[in-house]
């Protein structure tokens, strides 16, 4: 029997696979796929693919098996040289390294700091969705959603609002790296593709954060790098290497998750009016309509680890040191585990997805990206009138990030300040 290729990126440009993960869920769960050549980037050796709901769990709660150290996070394979540096980023370390850097992350990512910021992050989210209000029709990602995470992690992180230009560069850099309209590639001597991740790369960027890091500890002030650069546990501080990979996972992960998550619960809404009507009678709704939206629209479609050992695993025989990629996007439409999964519901309970991971490295701005999600919902449903689509939306060519790049919305124009309704 063939199976269903989940790898190639410009699968996922046209939408979630829905009918080739139901394939690999109900006759092959953990099954192998090939990497393939895809838009300029070599083969790689190939990797397990884990698409239901209880097998993904199981590997994200087992790092003593399935490891996030060996071969990092992404489906493709780090370069050689690089992979002791990726190493040094919580989220490529196993326990009990892990733990110690969590420990001081966790430590001033707290809910009284980021609860802080809602303020702001409201006055940003009207400011964003008034400008566009008069005119009646936008490009969401370009004219509103791509500036709104943005703007609240430089807040967050006291980056200057000078450089939030930076910011969105960096990430489209490495988000983007398959996607046309997004890549920035730079070939090597053999001809081949730079991988976007790796430090020679993200020089720009790490310097960056070194410098970024510097003028907090000379002046400090309430934001989470002034926090970091004093934080320590047991005598320990974060060094320089910890320092830049926090920043970097802070301005990728935690800005291209709300980045993605935006479009594509509008998206959602649109695409189901009378979920979107029932939001807009009833806000009360508004949290569990946020928790429905990070299931049916995951920002991240996958993760890799590797094996540490052989084992076995939905009827798979896995060797140690073989790629294990599991699939939150496929996870959340397992029907073993939710009723109607196809069903897009904002009263959805229980709702036990995966959009934050589990286990050791369930996401520590959780609550950030959650907070972000519901001021800008509530303020989309009060400022602007029902808006549908005016026109094809473009999603990113990508096997991890579940983005859109393009929305573009229109809707009767309103008076800024006035009741979209």
């Amino acid at each position: 029997m063939s199976v269903p290729d989940v790898f190639d990126p410009t699968v996922f440009a046209r939408g979630l696979p829905h009918e080739r993960f139901r394939v690999l869920r109900d006759t092959a769960p953990v099954s192998w796929q090939e990497e393939t050549e895809v838009l300029g980037w070599p083969e790689g050796p190939g990797y397990w693919a884990v698409t239901r709901h209880a097998d993904v769990r199981h590997v994200l709660r087992t790092p003593e098996v399935f490891s996030s150290w060996l071969g990092a996070t992404q489906i493709r394979d780090p370069e050689r040289d690089d992979l002791a540096f990726i190493r040094r980023m919580i989220l490529n370390m196993d326990p009990p390294e892990h733990q110690r850097l969590r420990r001081i992350v966790s430590g001033v990512f707290t809910r009284r700091r980021l609860e802080r910021s809602a303020e702001r992050i409201t006055g940003r989210a009207r400011a964003l969705l008034d400008a566009v209000a008069p005119h009646g029709r936008c490009d969401l990602p370009a004219d509103v959603t791509d500036d709104f995470p943005l703007a609240n992690l430089a807040d967050l992180l006291g980056v200057p609002a000078g450089d939030r230009g930076l910011l969105l560069r960096w990430t489209n850099r490495v988000i983007g790296y398959q996607d046309p309209e997004h890549a920035e590639i730079v070939r090597g001597p053999d001809g081949k593709p730079v991988n976007p991740r790796s430090p020679a790369q993200l020089r720009d960027m790490f310097g960056y954060a070194l410098r970024l890091a510097e003028a907090k500890r000379e002046r400090p002030s309430d934001d989470l790098m002034s926090a970091l650069v004093r934080a320590s546990v047991d005598g320990r501080a974060l060094d320089d290497a910890e320092l830049q990979m926090f920043f970097f996972l802070v301005v990728i992960a935690g800005n291209d998750t709300v980045r993605s998550a935006l479009p594509g619960g509008v998206l959602a809404l649109t695409d189901h009016p009378g979920q979107y009507e029932r939001l807009r009678a009833d806000p009360a709704l508004l949290p569990s309509a946020v928790e429905e939206i990070l299931r049916w629209h995951p920002p991240v479609l996958s993760f890799r680890r590797t094996a540490t050992r052989d084992v076995e695993l939905g009827g798979a025989h896995i060797r140690a040191g073989d790629k294990v990629v599991v699939y939150h996007c496929s996870a959340h439409f397992d029907e073993r585990v939710f009723a109607d999964p196809h069903t897009f519901d904002i009263t959805r309970e229980p709702n036990d997805h995966l959009a934050f991971g589990d286990g050791p490295h369930l996401c520590l701005g959780a609550h950030f990206g959650r907070l972000q999600l519901r001021i800008f919902f509530r303020e989309f449903l009060s400022r602007l009138p029902m808006v549908e689509l005016d026109g094809e939306p473009r999603r990113l060519t990508s096997n991890f990030i579940n983005g859109i790049t393009h929305l573009p919305l229109r809707w009767r124009p309103v008076v800024p300040g006035h009741d979209g309704a």
